[in-house]
């Protein structure tokens, strides 16, 4: 522990003190120096007295130096504990404001994340009602002719086509196209081999891909050839008619990797065709239905040219009798314009004699105001 200066000085006198007690009692040996030995007492009094009151004021001045360190060091930790306390709190409240917008920010995320969740098991619940559709022949029969329906009623008018048309021989079609003879009326007829088409896709030896590729061809020579027997009617319909794939997988797959089935549904007459080709064969036939009702309008045309060439006939008719009109105007005004010139110059004629017998009365003036005036004659 460190010895304070108050103490320090107190030993410092004390020890003085000692010092000239045993330097006084050393001369209190001497019997002679008896006045000095006073003297030295009255001298170490008066230097005693002046140590304390030196050391008071001394330790006076140490006290309020420490107070006034004590104090500025007081000040100086308050300043310094209020700008650590100042920092503290901003960084505290920056905290908190960045934890408020991370958690706003975190409950946003897990708000779109749930609509995500709900979106895909809504889409799921989709797949798995899709999945059950196709799974079901019947049902993906239904979905082929509705996407059919779909493709023909955005790109024809209704008067162009007819649904689960029924023939002569009372086969039902798909769908019928109503074209003029020729080609006749084209019927449409949806297939769908998903099981075949399925099979080809999760083969995985050698043996099974051959197996599910001569199924897949099966099914699609059969379907072409039901679709020729059936819906390919001399003197009723086409020569031709389509089959429709509702699938562009199932569509590139056959074109793919079977020209053989492609090459015979060309000579059956039965034409296979896919969402997209399905759509450019209908811009087709739409392009053909207006040249069709073009050529029926045409003897309509015919007789409106007609009339409007009579029209303009009569229209050039009245020009000319408007232009005669104007003629006859023409030369009223030329006329007009004459008789105006002449009424003109006559008066001008006029005003010019009017003008020359003015003249001729001033002159007279003048010669009679000049001449002197005439002696009267005496009478004899």
């Amino acid at each position: 522990m460190p010895i304070s200066p108050e103490l320090l000085l107190a030993g410092l006198a004390l020890l003085l003190v000692l010092l000239l007690s045993l330097a006084v009692l050393r001369r209190g040996r001497d019997d002679g120096a008896a006045a000095e030995r006073a003297t030295d007492v009255a001298v170490l009094q008066e230097r005693l007295k002046a140590m304390t009151e030196s050391q008071a004021a001394t330790q006076a001045q140490i006290t309020d130096a420490l107070r006034s360190q004590e104090r500025q060091l007081a000040e100086a930790m308050d300043l310094r504990l209020g700008n650590f306390t100042q920092r503290v709190g901003e960084r505290l409240n920056a905290q908190a404001q960045s934890q408020s917008t991370a958690m706003t920010d975190l409950r946003e995320r897990l708000a779109v994340i749930d609509r995500a969740q709900k979106n895909i098991t809504e889409l799921s619940s989709q797949v798995v009602g899709l999945q059950d559709i196709l799974s079901n022949k019947q049902a993906r029969g239904a979905f082929g002719e509705v996407q059919l329906q779909d493709l023909v009623q955005s790109a024809l008018p209704p008067s162009a086509y007819d649904f689960q048309a029924t023939l002569a021989s009372g086969r039902r079609a798909d769908c019928l196209i109503k074209l003029p003879n020729p080609p006749g009326p084209i019927a449409i007829d949806a297939k769908f081999p998903l099981e075949s088409y399925q099979a080809l896709r999760q083969a995985e030896e050698e043996s099974a891909r051959i197996a599910a590729q001569r199924a897949f061809a099966n099914d699609l020579r059969k379907h072409v050839k039901d679709i020729a027997e059936r819906y390919i009617v001399p003197g009723e319909t086409a020569e031709s008619a389509l089959l429709f794939l509702p699938s562009e997988a199932v569509y590139a797959e056959l074109h793919a990797n079977f020209p053989n089935v492609v090459e015979e549904s060309y000579r059956a007459r039965v034409w296979i065709v896919s969402p997209t080709t399905m759509m450019a064969t209908l811009n087709t036939v739409r392009a053909v239905l207006r040249d069709v009702r073009m050529r029926e309008q045409a003897g309509v045309i015919q007789t409106e040219v007609q009339t409007l060439l009579e029209d303009v006939a009569r229209l050039d008719q009245r020009v000319g009798k408007l232009e005669t009109h104007f003629d006859q105007a023409s030369r009223d005004i030329r006329d007009i314009r004459i008789s105006t010139d002449k009424i003109t110059k006559r008066g001008e004629r006029i005003k010019d004699l009017e003008l020359e017998d003015e003249e001729a009365a001033g002159v007279a003036r003048i010669a009679d105001t000049a001449a002197p005036p005439a002696r009267p004659r005496l009478v004899e």
